[in-house]
């Protein structure tokens, strides 16, 4: 397998790309510490724990510099950035248990530390925290959309359920799925950004569909380096993916492309799960070119959300918006 080039991460607080924000970010992470609070200390400490693990805060990000490059000048999106982050970080608690996984961001997962329920009744209280917070908000727009998104990841979440284990998923089923999944809560993020502002309609239909596509490249790219990345890194095991029976699009376009005998394989190998055959699959996918194709695809992606920015007005905060989606496809974790 190829070397890997060194490590290109996502946008931290430190970085020029949440320093536009920073005061906004702070604020948020402020806010979150106090909507935290529960008079169940086992809630309280397992929402720190996941909330501190180290994530980029991407959703929550894109709320601010969405709202902030169409001049808005309130507070309002503070708390919304806040329950994004929230919802997210329930997403992540749940998905864990679903997915029975014991590492994340190269630490113990919530429900390897403290079981599987206790993670799930707290991934339960952040999304019902989120809401109290929506009502806070004021808007019913607002209210709309993200009680719509939540439904939209949860029937993504279960339809990638539903694919685990069936090779027979085809380009178009893999991408409803991770619209659904993954590329929801960005859009939804980066559209309430806009509502906050009281975008016009063609300025709040841009920055939903550039959330949506930045959403896309970011998870095109995470399936991508499934089966490239380091393992230390990222902090999860390279073949994740494979273990859990996932025909995610590597794999996908691998058996499309490849010999019969690869895709039988191939086929195999996501019926049974597991990591048996993994250096045969790696193979596989960097011989047919499964992985430069996902690459592809991704920069499509990101190539559209950038083009969705041209119907904004110039500012410091468009730019970084740019250059989240760019540094999302060339990220190496």
């Amino acid at each position: 397998m190829p070397a890997t080039t060194a490590p290109t991460p996502l946008s931290t607080p430190d970085t020029p790309i949440h320093a536009v924000v920073a005061e906004d970010f702070d604020a948020v992470n402020r806010t979150i510490q106090t909507q935290l609070a529960s008079r169940i200390p086992l809630v309280e400490a397992i929402a720190q724990y996941i909330v501190d693990s180290g994530g980029k805060r991407m959703r929550p990000l894109l709320v601010l510099l969405a709202a902030r490059a169409l001049d808005y000048e309130g507070d309002k999106h503070i708390s919304l950035a806040t329950l994004i982050e929230f919802m997210h970080t329930s997403t992540l608690l749940h998905d864990d248990v679903v997915d029975e996984s014991h590492l994340r961001r190269g630490r113990a997962t919530a429900n390897d530390a403290w079981g599987n329920a206790p993670s799930v009744l707290v991934g339960d209280f952040l999304y019902s925290r989120s809401f109290q917070m929506m009502v806070g908000v004021g808007s019913m727009r607002i209210m709309e959309v993200l009680s719509a998104a939540t439904c939209t990841i949860a029937e993504g979440e279960v339809q990638q359920l539903t694919n685990v284990g069936n090779p027979n998923v085809d380009e178009a089923a893999y991408f409803e799925t991770i619209q659904g999944k993954t590329a929801m809560l960005f859009e939804a993020a980066s559209h309430c950004g806009a509502l906050i502002a009281d975008a016009t309609p063609e300025q709040e239909a841009a920055l939903q569909a550039y959330g949506r596509y930045l959403g896309l490249a970011f998870q095109l790219v995470d399936d991508l380096l499934d089966y490239r990345g380091d393992a230390t890194a990222m902090g999860k095991n390279v073949g994740d993916d494979l273990a859990e029976g996932k025909p995610t699009l590597p794999l996908i376009q691998a058996m499309a492309t490849g010999t019969p005998e690869q895709a039988k394989m191939i086929r195999q190998a996501i019926r049974q799960g597991g990591l048996e055959r993994l250096d045969e699959v790696l193979g596989i996918v960097h011989e047919t070119g499964a992985l430069d194709y996902t690459q592809r695809r991704a920069d499509d992606m990101a190539d559209k959300a950038l083009a969705e920015l041209d119907k904004l007005p110039p500012s410091e905060y468009r730019d970084r918006m740019a250059m989240l989606a760019r540094q999302a496809v060339d990220r190496q974790t």
